[in-house]
């Protein structure tokens, strides 16, 4: 299952390395971090930054990236929505209506 937080991922930088899904993020940044030489032999997905590649295959990947759909359906549903009014801070949070009535 895709979405099991608890599912082994394995490492691009270290074969070895299996990570929980949840934990990967994390263990991305400081592999990456202990071994500089086998970062600089990869390229990050555009649209996962999960995905790390070799450059040699990068243009490959983006072709069929799982993930190219998604975005592509976020830019879509994105251009689509009107744009939502906006107060003069940037905020459009709106205090709900109060019943309370304090002069009673």
């Amino acid at each position: 299952d895709l979405l099991d937080p608890e599912r082994l991922i394995q490492c691009p930088f270290v074969k070895q390395h299996q990570i929980r899904a949840c934990r990967f993020p994390y263990h991305l940044v400081k592999c990456k971090e202990s071994n500089p030489e086998i970062a600089k032999k990869l390229a990050t997905c555009p649209f996962n930054a999960r995905h790390l590649v070799p450059r040699g295959d990068l243009s490959n990947h983006i072709m069929t990236c799982n993930d190219q759909a998604l975005m592509e359906q976020d830019v879509v549903s994105g251009c689509c929505e009107p744009p939502q009014e906006q107060v003069k801070d940037g905020s459009t949070w709106q205090a709900p209506p109060c019943d309370e009535d304090w002069e009673t």
